[in-house]
């Protein structure tokens, strides 16, 4: 099939990779003519794991190309995905004048050109876009030249090659059976194994997909209240995530605890969801809560920073930081609680020292020399007055503690990630303050002890 893809960002850029892969030709079209020089000339702009050798593989067979020209990208396509951003707006509610501005012009276009055409909002949209979108278009194009299709995305940073190419499930929400059956064609080789295409109307697609990642928001942001809660009464939120997770009715994922979760879309479509019930005169508490709480959650490390040194003011104090995307795998820094922790720390009057493998550039855009960014994961540490980790990289979770403690001027350690043991953490000397677990201090510990135990170790 030709197929065109409106919008290269993480999704945009995915999708079109992923289509070219399995022999469709893919051309991705957007307004930044850097960013598409940069594509043309063989650079992804992005970092996602294995999205570079099949965006190599697929430019370099010709089937995926680059393009500012949106005409030339829909006279040359079947079908088009529309994958611009949403943003959200003073209010939370979604910003679709990317979406409806380009909906606009496709009209004329597809007039034109008087071939028919599938529209596809692949974007994270509000209940009702499709119809939106459908208007637009319909203002200067026949109806009979074209449909709108939802077909919400479910990737995860960090994993979304995969699970684009192995889809739990795809979302097509149509009511028109000719674009229904190109897109079971299209989707088809991506769900060999068995797993479902789900067909349904455009408002319950589009709702699916708010309903899926604010339940997600809303599990991570329980276990954020539980794990707190354990803090208090002196239970280990990791002993009481297992218990939970082995329940079948519950399972195991997004259970784990920390610093409130961020992102592109769990903030956002929390928040779009939570606008649309407003818009519909309904009071969803729920979302409300949720929002209210992963705020809170964002800054607990920095709590416990001050109540470790004893005051609100870290003047004079210098904190190091492991991590600053919202997750690891990603560049990604979109509401990453990374940033939160960062501004509240300055406005405390603290220096922050930080390393991140991969999102450091993107954060040195916000914040310039007001923070120092360094080159390796130790090099935050000298002479540090404590480390923060905030984001799971796996370089973080088998570390030299010896190195640390030799750097660190206090070996106080705040874990937002809960990567390692308490007992671990005490035995080996480090004062270790974690999410939904017992603080220990392991700093009067005798270093002959220490030393035994990393032997045995």
């Amino acid at each position: 099939m030709k197929i065109a893809v409106v919008g290269t960002g993480y999704v945009g850029l995915v999708t079109g990779t992923c289509f070219a892969e399995t022999g469709n030709h893919v051309i991705c079209v957007d307004i930044d003519e850097e960013k598409v020089a940069r594509m043309q000339r063989g650079e992804v702009p992005i970092y996602e794991p294995g999205l570079e050798p099949l965006f190599e593989r697929n430019t370099r067979a010709g089937r995926l190309t680059f393009t500012t020209n949106l005409r030339e990208a829909v006279e040359q396509s079947d079908i088009v995905f529309l994958a611009l951003p949403t943003p959200p707006g003073e209010d939370g509610s979604a910003d679709l004048s990317y979406i409806l501005g380009v909906a606009s012009e496709l009209g004329p276009m597809i007039a034109a050109q008087g071939k028919y055409k599938v529209i596809v909002d692949k974007s994270t949209v509000p209940v009702g876009t499709a119809e939106r979108v459908h208007a637009a278009i319909a203002e200067h194009a026949p109806e009979d030249l074209f449909d709108v299709v939802s077909n919400p995305e479910f990737l995860r940073e960090g994993v979304a090659v995969d699970d684009f190419l192995k889809p739990d499930r795809v979302v097509i929400g149509t009511r028109s059976q000719r674009a229904r059956e190109l897109m079971h064609q299209l989707y088809e080789p991506f769900v060999r194994q068995g797993n479902p295409i789900l067909f349904m109307d455009e408002r319950s697609a589009e709702m699916t997909k708010y309903a899926a990642n604010s339940y997600l928001a809303t599990r991570i942001t329980f276990m954020n209240e539980i794990a707190n809660l354990c803090e208090r009464v002196g239970a280990n939120v990791d002993m009481v995530r297992i218990g939970m997770g082995s329940d079948s009715r519950i399972g195991k994922r997004f259970l784990f605890p920390g610093v409130g979760y961020g992102g592109s879309c769990f903030p956002k479509d929390v928040q779009a969801l939570a606008r649309t019930a407003e818009e519909n005169a309904y009071d969803f508490k729920i979302l409300k809560s949720v929002m209210e709480v992963n705020n809170r959650q964002k800054i607990r490390l920095v709590e416990k920073i001050k109540a470790f040194f004893g005051s609100d003011d870290l003047s004079g104090k210098t904190i190091a930081m492991w991590g600053l995307a919202f997750k690891p795998n990603t560049d990604d820094i979109r509401e990453a609680p990374a940033l939160y922790i960062i501004d509240e720390l300055l406005k405390a009057g603290a220096a922050v020292r930080a390393f991140d493998p991969e999102a450091m550039e993107n954060v040195r855009k916000i914040y310039g020399e007001r923070i120092t960014l360094c080159d390796d994961m130790y090099e935050p540490l000298i002479g540090a007055d404590a480390l923060a980790i905030v984001t799971e990289w796996s370089v973080f979770r088998t570390p030299s503690f010896d190195v640390m403690k030799s750097l660190l001027k206090e070996p106080a350690i705040f874990d937002g990630r809960n990567l390692y043991p308490i007992d671990r953490m005490q035995e080996r000397g480090f004062y270790y303050a974690s999410i939904g677990r017992t603080t220990v201090d392991g700093r009067e510990l005798q270093p002959a002890a220490i030393s035994r135990e990393e032997q045995e170790n």
